[in-house]
């Protein structure tokens, strides 16, 4: 199952508040590896980091296609340069 940020903020809220975290993981279906993973990512983050997060990887994800897309560009240009001479 995929969640979404706002149910994975709701969960940290609430081991914050007390919550341990075996129980917690019951609760909301996830292995303490995963509540773990989530902590790491956004433990500690309010609203407004977390949408300057989600719009970081966004960018991220343009420039690193942005890169795979130029990479191919020249390594065929170097291909058709090869070939004339």
């Amino acid at each position: 199952m995929h969640y979404t940020e706002s149910q994975i903020m709701a969960a940290l809220k609430q081991f914050e508040s007390g919550v341990p975290v075996n129980d917690l993981c019951r609760q909301v279906g996830v292995s303490p590896a995963t509540f773990y993973k989530w902590e790491a990512k956004y433990g500690g983050l309010d609203a407004s980091e977390l949408s300057r997060l989600r719009e970081l990887e966004e960018e991220n994800r343009r420039l690193k296609q942005m890169y795979a897309d130029l990479s191919l560009r020249a390594h065929a240009m170097e291909l058709v340069l090869s070939k004339k001479y």
